[in-house]
């Protein structure tokens, strides 16, 4: 069985890494057989920082699906195209937008030098933040700040992208036409109710959606009906997460033979 682990809120919290003692967890799903894979809206530049060295063989999806790789290798990288892409950049200009914009690998910020998303932006400076016109290829875009943010909302649903808002940052999180962790689950050949889910946040909706069986860490409404299970977000987080992934390793374990 595969397990598919959103990161942010889900299996690391407050910017810090994946502790050791869910990695050990997650280690012994690897052993009795099953497949592990994360999933964030994080570029994979920026998974690697919270997950030790050791599990940086496995699949990885970043960017909301934008980016894919395996076993340290990169399998796709997926950027806006040229039509979409200069109405983006023209919006940025006319709403005053500051941003985080990843390339396949560096970004251009323009962000307040405060902003919470610095917290998980690049920590071990394995990128370079470059002028805008640098980045060859653009594969996510973060409006940060707007002079009219709900309008520009507005405009953006208008268009042929997919957008996330990140209510607690008040963050409008823009990817490409097609883009979202299940299209990522895709390029790794996963498939429809072929794994387990774990996740806490809006853009976990498509790959709840295709799983087998899904767990929502904490409370979320738009993610909510597509729960099989919740686990509240509380001081015994980790230990719950571990219980359950025993049990659900033992369950699939002995249905998959």
């Amino acid at each position: 069985m595969k397990f598919v682990f959103d990161l942010d809120g889900t299996i690391c919290f407050k910017g810090q890494p994946v502790s050791d003692a869910l990695l050990k967890v997650l280690e012994e799903l690897v052993e009795q057989g099953h497949e592990v894979v994360f999933a964030s809206a994080r570029p994979i530049r920026d998974l690697l920082p919270v997950l030790h060295e050791r599990v940086h063989h496995y699949p990885m999806i970043g960017g909301n699906g934008s980016m894919v790789a395996a076993g340290r290798e990169r399998i796709s990288t997926v950027g806006f195209d040229s039509e979409v892409l200069p109405v983006l950049l023209q919006l940025l200009t006319t709403y005053h937008v500051s941003y985080l914009i990843d390339g396949e690998w560096d970004y251009a910020y323009t962000g307040p030098a405060d902003h919470p998303i610095l917290l998980h932006l690049d920590p071990h400076k394995l990128a370079r933040n470059v002028a805008l016109q640098e980045l060859e290829s653009i594969v996510k875009i973060l409006m940060l700040t707007s002079d009219h943010m709900a309008e520009l909302e507005e405009r953006l649903r208008q268009l042929d992208v997919v957008v996330h808002v990140h209510g607690g940052e008040a963050v409008l999180d823009i990817s490409p036409k097609g883009i979202h962790k299940w299209s990522g689950l895709q390029q790794l050949g996963v498939k429809e109710g072929e794994y387990i889910a774990f996740g806490n946040d809006a853009n976990d909706i498509s790959m709840f959606r295709h799983a087998l069986h899904a767990v929502m860490i904490g409370e979320h409404p738009l993610l909510a009906p597509y729960a099989s299970e919740q686990l509240p977000l509380d001081e015994q987080i980790e230990c719950a997460i571990a219980e359950r992934l025993a049990a659900l390793g033992r369950l699939y374990a002995v249905a998959s033979v």
